[in-house]
């Protein structure tokens, strides 16, 4: 009878592989060395694995999912792309959240790529260098969205993250404002993009960029706080362009609390045109992103390299401004 405490990771000491050699052999075993397989086999049945459980395909295959964050809707509505695909062709999604942690991603990965997954979805096109290493060696079919980066072979499905911050900088510049700060969030790759963008246009009209980025998860309540600090770092400062909505209705509302008028003494900018500022007024203006498409595309071109079917690798699903009432 099999030891229910054996692992793969037991194996794959006993074997002298690594944990994801051995996850490779049960998953595709023509792609492990013959040698490899030899000495993968001989420790499982030294350990009572029993090869015909190991080498069954699960009932019901799997799409694993990496997020940043759960508390975000910018996520939710990608996952409800993804899901509206894979529940309807037998999929089911294992969904990961690392918290932005570069560390936590990596190690997420590692640990997602042990198991019989059919593909991956990550939200990151930036990694640690053992994270893409993982990835390289994958026998799976990987995914990346929200950006279009050079994906070293991945599937790419997103929007140009430099374009949309320049653009929207361009926008409220056009407005007649001339003291624009950028507000961030996290620091991830997304937000450094719309910022370069931003510091592009800004530097196209020989006007000094200017930012604050908090390192923090985007929330309403530190729009507020940091509208209060850019006006004392910036006394100029007459329009926002933020890296999500919710920050942007955080300003918005501190705006209003401080008797600022707007769009006439401060212009804002929020970011993926979320649910929570199509309920202010006046309307938040922002960058429209095309999550819940994104999602879908991205897991239908998953399935597609699953079952060898032709397909596209990159997909460009844009994004467009919104003016609202705010600029």
């Amino acid at each position: 009878m099999r030891n229910q405490r054996v692992t793969l990771q037991d194996i794959a000491l006993l074997a002298d592989v690594t944990k994801m050699t051995v996850s490779r052999f049960l998953r595709t075993p023509e792609k492990v060395s013959p040698e490899t397989r030899e000495r993968i086999t001989k420790v499982m049945e030294e350990v009572g694995y029993p090869l015909e459980d190991a080498e069954r395909p699960q009932k019901t295959p799997r799409i694993g999912i990496l997020v940043p964050s759960f508390n975000n809707q910018i996520f939710s509505d990608l996952l409800a792309g993804i899901e509206s695909v894979t529940s309807q062709q037998g999929y089911q999604t294992l969904v990961v959240n690392y918290e932005y942690s570069k560390e936590r991603e990596e190690e997420h990965i590692i640990n997602l790529l042990t198991y019989q997954l059919a593909g991956l979805i990550l939200t990151d096109s930036v990694h640690t260098l053992k994270a893409d290493k993982y990835l390289n060696a994958a026998a799976i079919p990987v995914a990346q969205v929200m950006d279009l980066d050079d994906t070293h072979g991945r599937i790419a499905v997103g929007f140009d993250n430099f374009q949309a911050g320049y653009d929207m900088a361009t926008t409220l510049l056009a407005s007649g404002k001339q003291h624009v700060v950028y507000f961030g969030s996290m620091s991830d790759a997304r937000d450094k993009k719309r910022y370069q963008g931003y510091s592009q246009a800004m530097l196209e009209r020989q006007l000094e960029p200017m930012h604050i980025t908090p390192n923090k998860v985007s929330s309403v309540s530190i729009g507020a706080g940091m509208l209060a600090l850019a006006r004392q770092l910036y006394p100029q400062v007459n329009a926002v362009l933020c890296t999500n909505d919710d920050i942007a209705v955080g300003v918005l509302q501190e705006c209003l609390k401080s008797g600022i008028k707007v769009p006439e003494e401060m212009a804002i900018s929020g970011f993926h045109g979320l649910d929570i500022g199509l309920a202010t007024t006046p309307l938040l203006a922002s960058v429209i992103t095309p999550r819940y498409e994104m999602g879908k595309v991205a897991a239908e071109i998953i399935l597609k390299k699953i079952k060898n079917l032709p397909t596209i690798e990159r997909v460009d699903l844009h994004y467009r401004i919104s003016l609202g009432g705010t600029i």
